[in-house]
């Protein structure tokens, strides 16, 4: 037996227990007749005490010994003479009997502690060693404990886990497909899965009422903090339900992993709030609602004044930021050039102070007098104190700049705390996204979700105005989860087709064997997808998923570790039939 205990384990309740350890010297440090060892495992921390008055010979060996060497001691739990309270064994030590080698290690090219001094990109190119470090360790343990819990409650509520194939036939889902070559099939390819989506519909089909998988996903997309090319998703579906029963369910999975992993009950039902409002109200489909600053509009108050600006936009909104009325011009300039840049693109931007005299200054004070800024002031629910900052232009696009500069806002008053949840579910959204340089149809969400059934008639006469019978989870603006009720009728999945710009024979092509299943009896059915990487991101308080992926891949999607992706030999292409062209340098 290399280890009786773990190093997180042992207490003051153990003293004169003789134990023996295993693990990795985290550090030591030399005292002159006292040698002290931090020896670490994912468990915790146990400090190793030699005393050169015990065993001189011992504590010589102990001082040879280096960061990251896996050793093997024996010996008795004491008390510690000084406490360390930030260690769960902080009050107690090993008075060391027997010290073994088991394996001995370079030094590592940064230091393996929870503030490291190591770049992202060295980091990840030893992620092995990365992964040592106590943050990284808490991360994946919380990820593995949601990964449990979640099986536990689908498991509870009558799931069945399902696997479905990861080499299947490209589809159009939106992203592009990762494309898997066949050696049997020549110059035939697979692809891998966007998502199980049309898999699971089938296991509807097929009688298994309740499905779920944590599934990976490929999509070959631009990368960001939140994305990765393959992700987890808990991905579910049920037949013979409706909107609110997918909702009831997993506001319930939700809701028991909050219970269970972070200790927080919702004793009330998530805030529901159609597409439209949130767009109207936060400017976002994922609105974060932990702060207010909601979007005012003050077209009829600012309009007509002689400001050209003003009189020529299609919207005017404003926000209010509490008792920031002594914002500087230093730092309204500061934010009148963030939203001027590319990634947000607002010509500029317009503020009222309202004071706590009750006076006002404006950056329009040359067009518009004290009363109408108090309208515009009681327009927007602002106080004495507050401030007001104003963009106009193009409606929809001022929503989403503004819905930049209200989580921006939120950010540097600190109104985002990471520790405070507050769920949102969006519903009612568009069906179809219209692309106006070719006049074709988008499915907002995918070809399979189903029209609101009161919104039938106008898939005919007006598409654009037709609802989706489909639903989001939004946790502190981060969607979390969608999904939708499905198209169980071939004739309206062939009329979804057709308004998509599929032909008969494309249709038939790429979803046959769908709208074969549709034939012999499938049941109305709806399900939803989480982003499982982005749930353990949240639930961790923290923004980055790699954090809580043990080997993610760059922004680059590149995995710098194992140097992938890589070429492969000639002979490879060849059995595959497949000829590359020469890339000019």
């Amino acid at each position: 037996m290399y280890r009786t205990h773990n190093n997180g384990e042992l207490r003051i309740q153990n003293l004169d227990l003789k134990v023996k350890l295993c693990g990795w010297v985290q550090k030591s440090r030399d005292l002159g007749g006292m040698t002290f060892i931090d020896l670490r495992d994912r468990f915790g921390i146990t400090q190793l005490a030699f005393n050169e008055n015990f065993n001189k010979e011992l504590c010589e060996k102990a001082r040879k010994v280096n960061r990251e060497w896996i050793i093997e001691v024996e010996g008795k739990v004491k008390e510690r003479s000084s406490k360390n309270s930030k260690l769960k064994t902080g009050e107690i030590e090993i008075e060391v009997s027997s010290l073994k080698v088991l394996n001995e290690a370079k030094t590592p090219p940064f230091t393996i502690e929870d503030e490291t001094d190591g770049g992202e990109e060295l980091r990840m190119k030893y992620r092995f060693l990365d992964l040592r470090r106590g943050p990284l360790q808490n991360n994946i343990i919380l990820r593995s404990k949601m990964s449990m819990e979640t099986r536990n409650f689908l498991d509870k509520n009558n799931f069945l886990e399902i696997e479905t194939p990861y080499l299947i036939k490209s589809t159009p889902e939106g992203a592009r497909d990762f494309v898997v070559p066949s050696r049997m099939n020549k110059q035939q390819f697979y692809a891998l899965p966007q998502s199980p989506q049309t898999f699971k519909q089938l296991l509807m089909v097929s009688g298994f009422d309740r499905y779920y998988q944590i599934v990976k996903c490929f999509r070959d997309e631009d990368l960001r903090a939140d994305r990765q090319p393959e992700f987890t998703q808990i991905d579910c579906e049920m037949a013979f339900v409706n909107q609110q029963d997918v909702i009831n369910t997993f506001e319930g999975l939700i809701k028991y992993l909050f219970r269970k992993i972070l200790n927080i009950e919702f004793e009330n039902s998530f805030p529901l709030i159609t597409y439209d409002d949130a767009i109207e109200k936060y400017g976002s489909d994922k609105p974060d609602i932990r702060f207010d600053m909601s979007l005012n509009y003050i077209d009829d108050l600012a309009k007509g004044k002689g400001f050209n600006v003003f009189d020529q936009a299609e919207a005017i909104v404003g926000i209010n930021i509490p008792n920031a009325a002594e914002y500087s011009r230093k730092k309204l300039d500061e934010l009148t050039d963030w939203v001027r840049r590319p990634q947000i693109g607002a010509k500029g931007l317009v503020y009222v102070k309202y004071n706590k005299d009750q006076s006002f200054k404006s950056s329009l004070d040359k067009f518009y007098d004290a009363d109408t800024l108090k309208k515009w002031a009681e327009k927007c629910n602002s106080n004495p104190g507050d401030l007001i900052l104003i963009l106009s232009g193009d409606k929809a696009i001022v929503q989403k700049q503004m819905n930049e500069l209200r989580l921006l806002m939120g950010e540097r008053l600190e109104l985002r705390d990471p520790r405070v949840f507050k769920p949102i579910w969006v519903v009612d959204f568009p069906l179809l996204e219209k692309d106006e340089e070719t006049n074709s149809y988008h499915a907002m969400h995918h070809p399979f979700t189903s029209p609101k059934s009161e919104d039938l008639k106008m898939l005919n006469s007006d598409p654009s105005k037709v609802r989706a019978n489909a639903y989001d989870l939004s946790i502190n603006g981060v969607e979390v989860g969608g999904g939708s009720i499905r198209i169980h009728d071939r004739n309206i999945q062939e009329k979804m087709f057709e308004i998509l710009g599929f032909s008969k024979e494309e249709a038939e092509n790429q979803f046959g064997f769908l709208m074969k299943a549709f034939e012999y009896g499938a049941p109305p059915h709806g399900g939803i997808a989480f982003g499982f990487d982005r749930l353990c991101t949240l639930f961790g308080c923290k923004e980055n998923i790699r954090e809580f992926i043990a080997f993610p891949k760059n922004n680059q999607g590149r995995d710098v570790m194992i140097e992938a992706p890589s070429k492969i030999d000639k002979s490879q292409l060849d059995e595959l039939g497949i000829s590359l062209p020469k890339i000019e340098d």
